[in-house]
């Protein structure tokens, strides 16, 4: 799959650990679990929900990372669950970018060598660039500290960068800011904005109360 992503399609999905509960107010309630709902690239989306109602779960389905779920996830009609590991990796490396909740960084590693280890693979921005943006998120001075030494809110902006070190159609943030001020929110919607306008890209954010502050004009809130 090397043509850009246009859409993400779910039709009738539901995690299979809910599938006893498919009669249940919150499901029934849901926008996402067996609704037919459509991500379109250049949208940015914010995907709220109380704890325990999916969202990371949501995040690795799109990503292909798990498959236990009813239903179909397709990406311009393309089925996920049957996509080769090759074509899941091509997907991970140019169209899908992906900040999972707990983050995945090194803790043995500094911030900048976890970030710079990724953009190994993707060969997408400069060292020096990479320490701008770290600088532009407070994290200057912090940069060659062990990740195991910062506080979650920093691994949170570290990782972000880290996630913005590829080229991608989509970008799925899970709970992105959730340890973050409105201030540190602000400059990291401002990061992820400015990265997925300039490639046409569309954002996927997920929520627990403290959601990513996207713009406005470009927004569409959907209940888990």
């Amino acid at each position: 799959m090397d043509k850009t992503i246009e859409r993400i399609t779910l039709r009738g999905v539901l995690p299979r650990v809910f599938a006893a509960e498919r009669s249940s107010a919150p499901i029934r309630a849901s926008q996402v679990w067996l609704a037919e709902l459509t991500f379109e690239r250049g949208r940015f989306y914010s995907v709220n929900a109380s704890s325990g109602m999916g969202k990371t779960s949501l995040c690795s389905f799109i990503y292909g990372l798990r498959d236990d779920y009813e239903g179909t996830i397709e990406l311009d009609g393309a089925d996920v669950s049957r996509m080769t590991v090759g074509e899941r990796c091509r997907l991970r490396s140019r169209h899908l970018a992906y900040l999972p909740q707990d983050l995945d960084l090194f803790p043995q590693l500094s911030a900048v060598d976890n970030i710079l280890l990724k953009n190994s693979l993707t060969d997408y921005r400069s060292e020096a660039e990479i320490r701008r943006m770290l600088g532009r998120l407070g994290l200057e001075e912090r940069a060659d500290s062990l990740v195991a030494h910062l506080s979650v809110g920093q691994r949170q902006r570290v990782a972000l960068v880290r996630a913005l070190c590829q080229p991608f159609d989509f970008i799925l943030l899970d709970e992105p800011v959730s340890h973050l001020d409105a201030a540190n929110n602000r400059l990291c919607a401002e990061m992820v904005t400015e990265a997925a306008r300039s490639l046409g890209a569309g954002v996927i954010a997920t929520s627990v109360g403290n959601p990513l502050v996207l713009p406005a004009e470009s927004l569409t809130e959907i209940k888990l």
